[in-house]
């Protein structure tokens, strides 16, 4: 139907987008960050937890695994993760944020659950899969949901700051397993099912805080559903202003006019996908790509052999570890909570390709006096921290830019394709340093941090030439919704 005989309800203008993002920070912000970003300090839960595990696993009076399939449980989970991510994804853009955010959440809860109850290797490998699955796609879920919920002069500070508690579920993981897996306080057998329990119990009481949590009203907005997007947006705003003790400024930005006929069933969603991150915005999509596959690599290279390090070159006892990740934890929890602002305010670009090359750099100075022989278990330690003040958030960035640079109607698949391939070169990453570190070359280690240090530059100069400038931006006014027929912003021209 074209444009002059369509009817005049077709196109629908809306100010929704306008609405949220001149709304102040309240009470209301803060329910939308612990209720959805809890996502993060489960998986660092997750991860560190199993690997805490894996000793305790390979007891006769447990499940008595192998080693290998210690760690085949760790590689299910990592594809899990991958499938939950591709899966949930589409059904997050095809059905809406709220209804998978609490699938998926409920998803791992309940596979977590039956992770305690295993019996043998082929239960737990399975239920490892399966909560994977659940983690994937919450990744998808909740990014997309909080990108939409969160005003734009906050989205960069309020993404990395909760792309960072990852870091607090490692540091509680640590904490965790050091009380269960005392075999003084808990038996053998018991104690590892309560680690797992107690991320079920944790999930379950957010799961109750997520009801709270409205629909996308941009993804309503976008799905032809307007009135009730309005209807959302307006129950917001009450409660916002409610919270603020005073009235809400009148809105006056970003106003959007929807075709509410388009299409968005699954071969749509599917062609939209495509069409998006291949023809329309393809720069977008080697960034996002660069970004997230350049700072897992770098990122699971270090963590995960970070006791093998310590151990293997500086004879660190393996009780001891734990005194060595703390402060590498914090470095990194620390970091996108100090320079998040900058990233509203300096801008994406700068901030992003700074924060990329300055821990190239000092990954590079810190691989130069490795293998000079001039650093020891603590010394090492503080490079690493350092550097990953820097790196953690230019990587917690990486999501940010998957999650805001594409168009509305295709967000959580867009996250979904990134993730991915960042969790596949995550997975490379330690497989080649622990091969490099059985060595016990101080040669062939420090010429692996330089690679590692090397993508790290390399996706900051990526995102010096393709970077977006999304700072302040509202999300329409990054990417146009496809199923936008106009975007117009104040004190500038409609976006087509």
């Amino acid at each position: 139907m074209s444009e002059m005989t369509a009817p005049a309800s077709r196109y629908v203008r809306t100010d929704v987008p306008a609405r949220l993002d001149r709304l102040p920070w309240s009470r209301w912000h803060w329910t939308i960050v612990v209720a959805l970003g809890i996502t993060w300090v489960l998986d660092g839960l997750e991860v560190t937890i199993v690997g805490s595990l894996g000793p305790r696993l390979e007891q006769a009076n447990t499940l008595h695994l192998t080693a290998s399939q210690v760690g085949l449980t760790a590689t299910t989970y990592l594809v899990g993760a991958i499938v939950g991510a591709f899966v949930f994804g589409f059904l997050t853009d095809r059905l809406g944020r709220k209804k998978l955010f609490l699938v998926t959440l409920g998803w791992y809860t309940f596979f977590t659950v039956l992770s305690a109850l295993s019996v043998n290797f082929w239960m737990f490998a399975a239920f490892r899969a399966l909560t994977g699955m659940g983690i994937g796609g919450e990744y998808s879920a909740i990014n997309s949901a909080i990108d939409e919920l969160i005003p734009a002069r906050r989205r960069g500070w309020t993404d990395l700051s909760i792309n960072s508690s990852w870091w607090l579920g490692t540091m509680f993981g640590s904490a965790v397993s050091l009380l269960f897996l005392d075999e003084r306080i808990f038996p053998a057998d018991l104690g590892w099912r309560l680690c797992f329990a107690l991320g079920a119990i944790i999930a379950l009481v957010v799961l109750w805080i997520r009801h709270a949590v409205p629909e996308s009203p941009r993804w309503l907005m976008t799905h032809g559903r307007v009135e009730e997007a309005q209807r959302t947006v307006s129950e917001i705003e009450r409660t916002v202003e409610r919270q603020a003790g005073r009235p809400l400024p009148p809105p006056s930005g970003t106003t959007v006019t929807i075709d509410t006929e388009r299409q968005h069933g699954s071969l749509h969603i599917f062609s939209d996908v495509v069409s998006s991150m291949v023809h329309r915005y393809p720069r977008r999509t080697v960034l996002s790509l660069s970004l997230m596959v350049t700072q897992a690599f770098l990122y699971n290279a270090i963590f995960f052999t970070e006791a093998l390090v310590l151990s293997t070159y500086f004879h660190v006892p393996s009780g001891r570890v734990g005194l060595y990740i703390i402060p590498f934890a914090l470095g990194n929890l620390i970091g996108p909570w100090v320079l998040g602002h900058a990233f509203d305010t300096v801008g994406r670009r700068p901030m992003i390709a700074g924060t990329y090359i300055l821990s190239g750099l000092l990954l590079a100075g810190t691989a130069l006096l490795f293998s000079r022989g001039a650093l020891n278990a603590t010394t090492i330690t503080v490079c690493w921290s350092i550097t990953f003040f820097f790196a953690s958030a230019g990587a917690s960035a990486g999501y940010l830019t998957a999650s805001e640079v594409f168009p509305m109607e295709v967000r959580a698949n867009a996250i979904a394709v990134a993730y991915a391939a960042s969790e596949v070169a995550g997975a490379i990453a330690p497989a080649v340093f622990g091969i490099i570190i059985a060595t016990h070359s101080v040669a062939n280690l420090s010429a692996a941090y330089l690679l590692g240090a090397g993508l790290m530059i390399i996706g900051g100069l990526v995102a010096v030439v393709f970077g977006v400038d999304a700072e302040g931006k509202a999300l329409e006014a990054v990417a146009a919704p496809l199923s936008a027929r106009e975007v117009e912003t104040a004190g500038t021209a409609p976006l087509a």
